[in-house]
């Protein structure tokens, strides 16, 4: 047996929307699924015939049966819910905050709040309900496309979650979901497995693997079109985002600022002054002036020195701004060192202080954490290793569950 229980690490505050989307679905299960679950329909409601006329194994038993085998909550569904044979705004959005039952909500929510609560953080709470919102409906539109006319209805948050899960795939993946395995009497415990092993699980071997599979083996009863439509959404969501001018989602993202930018605004600009800018910075580190040799490289807004600039001079003004605990300008430096030299001589220095400024500066424990197993991944010197190590190993023992 293995259930996911948690991921580390988490964010800091609280995933307030998070917590409104899994109460609603909560709430809706409790005052309208429960007590519909154990009725009887009414047989006048023309509803009712409808929708045993639409399941042909229903169809062909004799009233007290189907009064035993259906329940109100059944001709709920059928009325108010989404069907891709009959299909309306209003219950495509209602159908996400319905639940077939026990198992369905549970097995929901319990990845809602693991995986929500770093895609909120990372979004704004407005743009995390958006996404979501957006992914239960392409979700919902995917499954539709593959069983047209069908007025079997559909239902859950499953397509909106795994909307989440495909944003959390792109953003966090160096991020570690916590596993309870159980396989008595041999192990028993909770290990850490990384996230985009977890997540590639789940999307190949348990919802596209089935779907190819389902004309043959029967879909049972779970839209696995509805999943894998949110996760594709997720990852279209994430994409986009990443592309967006002015966007810094984290240590993952640095590299896809190339230096061509650079370049062509270094040109625009006029070569002779950032040359002579970079003279002066290396005359102000040499002399021991780190904080005139900070001054000098925030005199070029757009960052064109960085290019310019000596790369161990730079290392210098950013261990400085960290030990003045100028974060944010830290942070600044040593991303636009990763940008620049995505292959540079420094390149485990800068994601280590890019690593400790996000951390010490905005408290994204999750951002902070790639940038430290990104230094693990560029042949990192000894000194970076074991201090990367540290940090990593500090966010996995003070992070809480999510």
């Amino acid at each position: 047996m293995f259930i996911p229980v948690g991921d580390t690490p988490n964010p800091p505050g609280r995933p307030v929307v998070n917590y409104l989307l899994m109460a609603v679905n909560v709430l809706v299960f409790a005052v309208v699924t429960l007590p519909l679950s154990f009725a009887h329909p009414d047989p006048r409601d023309p509803a009712f015939m409808a929708y045993v006329r639409s399941i042909p194994e229903l169809s062909q038993l004799p009233l007290q049966m189907l009064l035993r085998e259906v329940s109100a909550y059944d001709v709920f569904l059928f009325r108010n819910a989404f069907k891709p044979g009959d299909f309306g705004f209003s219950p495509l959005m209602l159908s996400m905050f319905l639940h077939g039952g026990w198992m369905h909500l549970i097995g929901n929510m319990m990845f809602l709040w693991i995986f929500g609560d770093n895609v909120e953080h990372r979004l704004g709470r407005m743009r995390y309900l958006v996404a979501y919102l957006a992914s239960g409906i392409a979700a919902s539109l995917v499954y539709a496309m593959f069983s047209l006319g069908s007025m079997v209805p559909m239902v859950g948050a499953s397509g909106a979650i795994s909307g989440v899960l495909g944003l959390y795939y792109i953003w966090f993946p160096g991020n570690r979901v916590k596993i309870f395995m159980m396989l008595f009497p041999f192990f028993m415990d909770v290990v850490l497995v990384p996230a985009r092993f977890v997540l590639g699980f789940y999307i190949i071997a348990e919802n596209l693997l089935p779907f190819l599979l389902a004309p043959r083996m029967g879909g049972g009863g779970v839209a696995y079109g509805a999943h894998i439509g949110g996760f594709m959404a997720g990852l279209a969501i994430a994409w986009a985002l990443d592309r967006l001018p002015g966007e810094t989602a984290g240590a993952s993202n640095e590299s896809r600022e190339g230096g061509d930018d650079h370049v062509r605004r270094a040109e625009k600009t006029g070569q002779a002054r950032v040359s002579s800018l970079s003279s002066l910075i290396s005359g102000a580190v040499s002399a021991g002036d780190a904080a005139q040799a900070a001054k000098l490289y925030f005199s070029d807004a757009s960052g064109l020195i960085t290019r310019e600039a000596n790369a161990d001079d730079l290392m210098k003004i950013g261990d400085y701004l960290l030990k003045e605990r100028r974060f944010d300008e830290a942070l600044t430096l040593f991303r636009r060192y990763i940008a620049a030299y995505p292959r540079g001589p420094y390149l485990d220095w800068a994601s280590l202080g890019a690593g400790i400024a996000i951390l010490h500066g905005r408290g994204q424990t999750s951002a902070a954490y790639q940038y430290f197993l990104q230094v693990l991944d560029v042949n990192p010197s000894e000194r970076a290793r074991i201090e990367a190590v540290r940090q990593i190993q500090a966010i996995e023992r003070n992070g809480s569950d999510g």
